[in-house]
């Protein structure tokens, strides 16, 4: 009997075994079939039903495929360009609104394609930009070199101040012991080549900024147009020089021609102290103020030249008897002539280049 209930205890576990082992078999099936059916296709939203709501069947909808139609081949669609008439599968660009903010990339070709600088890039039509050369507005070049100048005198004016006292009485009181303070000026060089590297200096910028105000050289560099006045102001006064020794020498009469040699570069040194100050009110003008400092600079000029001839003719005379037409013959000469005749070519040189 005993033996009899084993037996039965036995069979009883087989059939249980069995059982479990269908039931997991069974279980991995069903779960491998749901992971396919998963990765085949999206599973729409289950819906509950209600009672009373008829259950429709969904409508399967098939579509024709052209045999002709490369089916296997790849479409690339460019997601930044609109759709047109020709291709109509191509979806319309979205806006930056209505994409989501996972697709980074989709968001960043629209702020792209909406962006007023990328738009030509990617729907506008090309426009051409004109681009404007900028020039150089820089004025520091002149402030240092205005610096220089007034630095310059300064030094000029601490290391010989009984020179500048003596000019500048000879200049303005002709008449008080002019032939004392003319030898006492005469036996200081160095100075007075001090001012006339002053002169020539403050004459070539005032020439620079005549010409670039008139147009005369336009687009040229201030520096070169400094360079060219300086040559233009040394070369006629070293050529009077010359040319009045060479005179004195032909004609035997060198103490006249070395007195106005004198009295033209005395007049010269004051016209170059006069003229720092008119440099720095024409290279920094205020407002509408360049033409009147443009005016009054050439009033000074030919007030100074007016007066280098008035102040020249009583030594002239005294030295050898000279009437005031033969004088004025030889201003007009020498003087007047000279300077319209390189007036006339410098004029004639700026036309032929630009």
């Amino acid at each position: 009997m005993h033996t009899q209930l084993l037996q039965v205890k036995k069979i009883v576990l087989l059939v249980f075994y069995c059982i479990l082992l269908f039931q997991f078999s069974f279980a991995q099936t069903q779960d491998s079939t749901a992971r396919q059916a998963d990765t085949a296709s999206p599973v729409a939203p289950v819906v509950p039903v209600q009672a009373d709501t008829p259950v429709r069947k969904p409508v399967v909808v098939r579509k024709k495929v052209d045999s002709t139609a490369q089916v296997n081949k790849p479409v690339i669609v460019d997601s930044v360009q609109p759709a047109t008439k020709d291709s109509a599968l191509i979806p319309p660009p979205l806006k930056l609104d209505s994409i989501p903010a996972e697709n980074t990339l989709a968001r960043f070709q629209a702020a792209l394609r909406d962006h007023p600088y990328y738009n030509l890039r990617f729907k506008g039509a090309p426009r051409e930009l004109f681009l404007k050369e900028a020039g150089s507005t820089s004025t520091d070049g002149i402030f240092y070199f205005l610096f220089g100048l007034l630095f310059y005198y300064a030094i000029i004016k601490i290391f010989f101040p009984k020179y500048l006292d003596n000019i500048t009485t000879l200049f303005f009181r002709v008449t008080m012991r002019q032939q004392q303070l003319r030898e006492q000026l005469s036996q200081t060089p160095l100075p007075s080549l001090f001012l006339n590297i002053l002169f020539v200096s403050t004459g070539g910028m005032f020439l620079a900024f005549a010409a670039r105000y008139y147009h005369y050289m336009p687009g040229q560099n201030l520096w070169l147009l400094w360079s060219y006045g300086c040559l233009v102001v040394m070369g006629i006064y070293l050529g009077k020089f010359i040319i009045l020794k060479i005179i004195g020498w032909i004609f035997n009469v060198s103490n006249a021609t070395d007195t106005y040699i004198f009295i033209i570069f005395m007049v010269n040194k004051m016209v170059g102290i006069f003229l720092v100050p008119v440099l720095i009110l024409m290279a920094f003008p205020y407002g509408s103020w360049l033409p009147v400092v443009m005016t009054l600079a050439f009033i000074l000029l030919a007030l100074a030249l007016v007066y280098r001839f008035i102040i020249s003719y009583k030594p002239i005379r005294s030295e050898i008897k000279v009437s005031r037409f033969h004088f004025f013959l030889y201003l007009c000469a020498f003087e007047i002539a000279p300077l319209l005749l390189i007036y006339r070519v410098l004029l004639k040189f700026v036309e032929r280049s630009y």
